[in-house]
């Protein structure tokens, strides 16, 4: 079984990696740090220009259909070049919500918009810091009206459309998509870590909404959380990916003692463990990728794994590029920082490695159960 990206993805990868490190190095990442704005809009509108933002959506609805394999290929790509734009938000989130729960009238309308990059969506799902389990949601969906609170919702600021986390009348968890505009929706910055990707609570008092009729009950939302956590495992791979090669490379032009400080046992192993993590990573996550390319019934195990080694790759690869270089690792001078905060961000996007470290662990014992039942029943 050969869980390698076919070699048309490999060569989309190339192009994507060159044109990410021409027009959106991390002084793109810097501009919005320091500026007023939580997207480079310019940036966002090339990438809707090559067909990015639609690599999911049908090409009935102005998309080009490559599936979820080249959304895992940009993702790293993204990770890895710090761009400042709402992919993740918008494309693995907002859009795959549509495109597995949306009714044929919601896909003709928001498709094509969120194909070109004019409209922007979004994924409300926490309500409080920690686990967030469904079925103890306080927002509420009745009569067409949203009410309730979802805290630190990524690119809430920016968004036009928020897919939406909430309990029907009948107390089952849903998913629904709300215009974020009118006097019924109130959005409120939020500082995170990372300033070079912009959040923001929103509080809907009343507010319009509609189900999307195909996510009804907490298997819908795990299933599209689990969808996003692959991708987004890529993306923290990018990240990790980009921290190791400027470690690396530092420790090579950096000389103490009449010497390359990589040449120093103690700055390789530093570097050969976060290699092997990332190794690790990676492997997870291909195999993540094809369980979900296959929708296979691996998926939930293999995106916990994935989730959990992307996690602790990034985190790890990140934290070991600002050590290796020393005293000026953590100063806003320098680009170290940046992933490191990129990688603490996008830790925390989905919950916490906690969080899927359990989710791991059930899922483990659950499908344990399942090979015991299915050997007991075999056995007679």
């Amino acid at each position: 079984m050969d869980f390698d990206f076919p070699d048309e993805l490999k060569q989309f990868r190339e192009t994507a990696r060159a044109f990410l490190a021409e027009r959106a190095s991390t002084t793109a990442a810097r501009k919005v740090l320091d500026g007023e704005h939580d997207l480079d809009r310019g940036l966002w509108k090339d990438i809707g220009g090559l067909g990015w933002l639609a690599a999911t959506i049908p090409e009935a609805h102005g998309g080009l259909d490559l599936g979820p394999l080249a959304l895992c290929v940009l993702a790293e790509e993204i990770g890895r070049s710090l761009a400042p734009v709402p992919f993740s938000s918008s494309v693995t989130l907002a859009t795959e919500a549509l495109l597995r729960y949306g009714s044929p009238q919601q896909q003709r309308i928001y498709f094509p918009k969120l194909a070109d990059g004019s409209v922007i969506g979004t994924f409300a799902l926490a309500e409080s810091f920690g686990a967030n389990e469904p079925r103890t949601f306080s927002t509420r969906f009745a009569d067409g009206l949203l009410d309730g609170a979802k805290i630190v919702v990524a690119d809430g600021g920016v968004a036009d459309i928020a897919i939406v986390a909430a309990l029907a009348a009948d107390g089952e968890p849903g998913l629904y998509v709300a215009l974020l505009e009118g006097a019924t929706i109130t959005r409120t910055p939020r500082q995170t870590i990372d300033p070079s990707r912009g959040h923001a609570d929103l509080c809907f008092a009343g507010h319009p909404a509609e189900p999307l009729p195909g996510a009804r009950g907490a298997a819908a939302l795990d299933a599209l959380v689990d969808s996003a956590a692959v991708v987004m495992a890529f993306e923290q791979i990018g990240v990790a990916s980009a921290a190791l090669d400027m470690a690396t490379a530092y420790a090579k032009e950096r000389y103490a003692f009449g010497r390359p400080i990589g040449s120093f046992q103690a700055i390789k192993h530093k570097l050969v463990d976060v290699y092997v993590a990332l190794e690790l990573a990676r492997s997870n996550a291909y195999f993540a990728a094809w369980a979900l390319a296959h929708d296979s019934a691996e998926l939930p195990v293999a995106a916990a794994a994935a989730r959990v080694s992307a996690c602790d790759a990034a985190w790890l690869a990140t934290k070991e590029n600002i050590q290796t270089h020393g005293g000026t690792g953590f100063t806003w001078d320098l680009d170290c920082h940046l992933y490191y905060r990129r990688a603490q961000l996008l830790g925390l996007a989905l919950g916490s490695a906690t969080e899927w470290k359990r989710k791991l662990i059930v899922r483990l014992c659950e499908q344990e159960r399942v090979i015991e039942a299915g050997a007991t029943f075999a056995r007679g």
